[in-house]
């Protein structure tokens, strides 16, 4: 999923020259390509990520596209006022890239590890939410973060758990797209690394379903509400706190428009115990 950002990142910056790439020091191999072939679209704007989202903003009302990339922990958590009234309220394209969400940063600890990042950012007017859950839905976020004239925030999860699809799919702005169709009995909805989770659970129930939600806000609401009303059961699915984010969505249109059952798996109200492997958390949150 990272080689795909990166890919997707490098071919928009050699055809465009307005897009700009803001890192808050980060060095590590992920943006080598980028600063080897567009070395003068690289802005490492130091261990200061507030200011840095003043910068992006600037830069976009001079007509620049900014992509801002941080941990999640910190881009958006720690820059969550600058986002709002930086960027948010004017209404600015920036684009916000919050790597390593959820348990990525296992060992680093709670500081680290975010899973209120969306809940923080669906209350903010004007921004979009991405959360692709493989390489070929991050193709398709890119590009449709690259069409978009408004704010972006698109959550990237733990990248290596294989894909889920076998091509890059058609993808618009709030579309859920289809995994497994199955009798309409039970339907999993699940976003970003759960995704791969949910197919595997999926298989211990008879015709159950299975959608991706690659777009937490703005979702389809038509599409949510007709699978709330053609199933007895929908679960949601998600490597993130069950207050604010997809489990929050669905219940939340469900409850005005097609009630159903919505079991909401996600992270509960509580932070991780001790630190360990990603794997270890995922275990220790209940998401294995």
């Amino acid at each position: 999923m990272r080689d795909a950002f990166s890919d997707s990142l490098v071919n928009a910056a050699k055809k465009d020259p307005k897009i700009l790439l803001l890192t808050g020091d980060h060095g590590y191999a992920l943006f080598d390509d980028f600063r080897r072939r567009c070395p003068q679209q690289y802005i490492n704007a130091g261990i200061a990520e507030q200011n840095m989202i003043g910068v992006a903003a600037g830069l976009a009302r001079a007509g620049f596209k900014p992509i801002v990339y941080g941990l999640s922990a910190f881009v958006p958590i720690r820059v969550l006022e600058q986002i709002k009234i930086d960027v948010c309220h004017d209404n600015l394209p920036v684009i916000f890239i919050g790597d390593g969400a959820g348990f990525v940063y296992s060992h680093l600890g709670t500081s680290h590890q975010a899973t209120e990042d969306i809940s923080c950012l669906r209350a903010i007017p004007n921004i979009t939410i991405l959360s692709p859950a493989d390489r070929f839905e991050m193709t398709a976020c890119m590009k449709l973060a690259f069409e978009s004239n408004q704010p972006i925030y698109l959550r990237m999860g733990k990248s290596d758990i294989g894909d889920v699809h076998h091509h890059i799919p058609q993808l618009n702005v709030g579309d859920i797209l289809d995994i497994k169709v199955g009798l309409g009995r039970i339907h999993f909805l699940a976003t970003g690394s759960m995704v791969k989770k949910a197919i595997e659970i999926a298989g211990c129930y008879e015709g159950a379903s299975v959608s991706s939600v690659p777009t937490i806000k703005t979702v389809n609401l038509e599409q949510i509400a007709n699978i709330c009303s053609t199933n007895d059961l929908v679960v949601t699915m998600e490597e993130h706190s069950i207050f604010g984010g997809l489990g929050s969505v669905v219940s939340e249109i469900s409850a005005e428009s097609s009630p159903v059952r919505v079991c909401r798996i996600g992270v509960n109200d509580c932070f991780s115990e001790k630190c360990g492997t990603y794997n270890y958390l995922i275990n220790e949150h209940q998401l294995d």
